[in-house]
This record gives structure tokens, C-alpha cells and sequence, in this order.
């Protein structure tokens, strides 16, 4: 089914309100998540609400949190995240490393105890935005689902990774991915309908590869949520020996330096490390030179031959701006169970889901 995304917005915001959480801090929460959606990345998208409605209940997860400033040099700080929204305090992390940065040429920014940070490109786009590169490496305490290159049982979380950079006159490059083979959220969109998973992007106990959701899920149970610590396997890191470790390095740069944890061992409580650095181009020697030569490159890359005919060499964050353009123009794609599961969210904070239409099938 098809809706549009003003109205999806506003459902999710909705739902957020009658949770109790401020009216700005609905209207945040649906909107970051929609445009996740909007990018393409429905696995970071609405499909996550009724987790997060799931995680407020429990008090994994704080409404409309201030986060506190640990540390604080001209160039680094260090902040704590309280638990609240990672739509919340992580702009607020994100809003402190782009002053520095732009106040001083480069911050480094680290983010311990937030919870779920969504699309983590988001925060490239946010320095971007502000005329700032950026790196940014994160990691996800109290939560195990990768195997690490070798092995079968889970030692890591997705520990994504984003980055962006500056092209002059152009979109930024905007580089965003999990270090598993596929997000958590896209076992989770396949378990639910949704596009199905790449051959081998999970692993059994015995060394088996598997597409099938029930290896990190379990056999699905009728009326009850998809819950990862109900299945033995585990999903692989991307590019073998390189995915690994890059996870490990988002790992301990992301949960131990931070001091937010990282994945096991143990019961730990769920929340999202991040090291941010930020970087002002300007710093680095001529603007001039730097778009020349920034410029030069892309043309270089792009003029690539492609491998078939027909083809295109994409920047990344080219899928994405395009992916953006078509769901706007022509509303958001939800399978149905996502759709199902938004309406009992909805219905179960009093909201009446017809107040929200779909569009008529194309």
C-alpha cells in the first residue's frame, strides 16, 4: 500500500503524542523516521514505531531528554544521552560537534546512552548542511545479532558507519551503512513482507547460510512481534574479514572510548554509542583548490564505464536523493503487516486510523 508522507508524518506524530511525548518531540521523531523511509531505508523507517512505543513503555527509552555535557574543551566534548530519543539527543550531540567545528576548524563528538539513532546519515546530512565533512562510527549496547568474520555466534551489533563530504555546487556525498551484510531493520522489513534478503546474509549455528528471517527471529508467532533474541542464528558482517572489523572498530570506538558499552557479554540495556568528528573544509587550505579538485575527481569517478549497458556509476547518497524525489511525488510504499502493526499502535493510544488515509493502488 501507498501513502503519502505528510499523512504518514502525521500519524507517527500522532502516535508519539498520545504516548505523552512533547509535541515537538512527536513531531521529530515522525519526521526523521519518515524521511528514512523516504530515502529508501524503510528499515530505519516507521516500520520501528511500534518498537520504540514498545521501549517507552518498558522505560528503555526517555521522553524529551536534555542531554548532558560530560566534557566539554574547545574542540571535544563528550556527551550522555540520558536514554532519551535518539532523534532527540542525537541532534542535540550533533548540533554542539557542528559549533565547534565551525567555531574552531574540527570537534570531535562523542554521544554515550542514546537511544535508537535511526538512519545514521541523517547526522552527515545535518554537518553537511552546516558546510562540514564528517565521520561518524556507531555501535548499539544490549544488542548482539552479528557474527564476526570466522565465526557463528553473535558478538557485535550492525555498528553502522556514516560519512559526508562537501562537493561544491553539488549534493554532498553521503556514505551510510551497516557493517552487517544487511541492517537488523532489513531482516525485519523481510519478516514482515517486505523486500526479501540477499542469499546468505544470515548464518545458522552449524555454519549454514540462510535468507530466512526465522534464523535471527525464530518461527514467527501469529499476533506477536518479530524479537531477535528468540532466534539462534545470526546475520554475517559485509565484505568477510574487512566488515568485521571495521565493526569491531566501531565497537570500541563507539561503545568503549564513549563509555555507552558495547555489545555483550552479559544483560545490558539497549542504547547507541557514537564518535562523531567534524571537519570545516576551509581549514584544510584554499576553498578554491579544494573545489577544483574535489570537482575534478567526482567527474572522474562518475565518467566510469559501467559494467552493463545501459548502466550509471552512483555517488553515494544518489539512490537515496532519487529514491527521496519518487516517494514524495508518489507517496511511501508499506508492506501490509507494517501498515497493520501502525494501526494497532494507533488504535492503542485512541487514535482513529482512518483519520489517515492511503492512496488508491496504483
Amino acid at each position: 500500500m501507498l501513502i503519502r508522507h505528510d499523512t504518514l508524518t502525521q500519524l507517527v506524530g500522532d502516535i508519539f503524542a498520545a504516548q505523552g511525548c512533547s509535541a515537538a518531540e512527536s513531531e521529530r521523531i515522525a519526521r526523521y523516521l519518515v524521511a528514512a523511509n523516504l530515502t529508501g531505508h524503510d528499515s530505519h523507517g516507521v516500520i520501528r514505531v511500534p518498537r520504540y512505543v514498545g521501549m517507552l513503555a518498558k522505560d528503555e527509552v526517555r521522553r524529551d531528554v536534555t542531554a548532558a555535557i560530560v566534557t566539554d574543551t574547545p574542540a571535544f566534548a563528550l556527551v550522555d544521552g540520558g536514554y532519551g530519543f535518539g532523534q532527540t539527543v542525537g541532534p542535540q550531540a550533533v548540533r554542539l560537534g557542528i559549533d565547534k567545528a565551525l567555531a574552531g576548524g574540527v570537534a570531535v563528538v562523542g554521544l554515550r546512552h542514546a537511544g535508537h539513532l535511526g538512519r545514521i546519515g541523517e547526522w552527515a546530512e545535518m554537518a553537511a548542511e552546516a558546510g562540514l565533512c564528517s565521520l561518524h562510527f556507531v555501535n548499539v549496547a544490549g544488542s548482539e545479532l552479528v557474527a564476526p568474520f570466522g565465526g557463528v555466534e553473535r558478538r557485535f551489533s550492525t555498528a553502522p558507519f556514516a560519512a559526508g563530504f562537501l562537493v561544491p555546487g553539488r549534493a554532498p556525498v553521503i556514505l551510510d551503512f551497516a557493517t552487517s551484510l544487511v541492517a537488523e531493520g532489513k531482516v525485519l522489513v523481510a519478516a514482515n513482507g517486505g523486500k526479501p534478503l540477499p542469499e546468505g546474509a544470515l548464518i545458522e549455528p552449524d555454519g549454514t547460510l540462510s535468507r530466512d528471517p526465522d534464523t535471527l527471529y525464530g518461527p514467527a508467532v501469529p499476533g506477536a512481534s518479530r524479537n531477535a533474541q528468540n532466534g539462534i542464528g545470526a546475520i554475517r558482517a559485509f565484505g568477510e574479514h574487512k566488515g568485521s572489523g571495521l565493526a569491531l572498530i566501531c565497537e570500541l570506538v563507539a561503545g568503549a572510548l564513549t563509555g555507552s558499552g558495547c555489545a555483550g557479554p552479559g544483560p545490558r540495556r539497549f542504547c547507541n554509542g557514537m564518535l562523531s568528528i567534524y571537519m570545516a573544509p576551509g581549514q584544510f587550505g584554499s576553498a578554491e583548490e579544494l573545489a577544483a579538485e574535489t570537482t575534478r575527481y567526482i567527474d572522474y569517478f562518475k565518467a566510469c564505464r559501467p559494467a552493463e549497458a545501459g548502466g550509471e556509476v552512483l555517488l553515494p547518497g544518489e539512490p537515496e536523493a532519487r529514491r527521496r524525489a519518487e516517494r514524495i511525488a508518489g507517496g511511501v510504499p508499506l508492506p501490509e503487516e507494517v501498515w497493520r502493526s501502525l494501526g494497532e499502535t494507533a488504535r492503542a493510544g485512541g487514535l482513529d486510523i482512518a483519520r489517515y488515509p492511503t492512496l488508491p493502488a496504483a
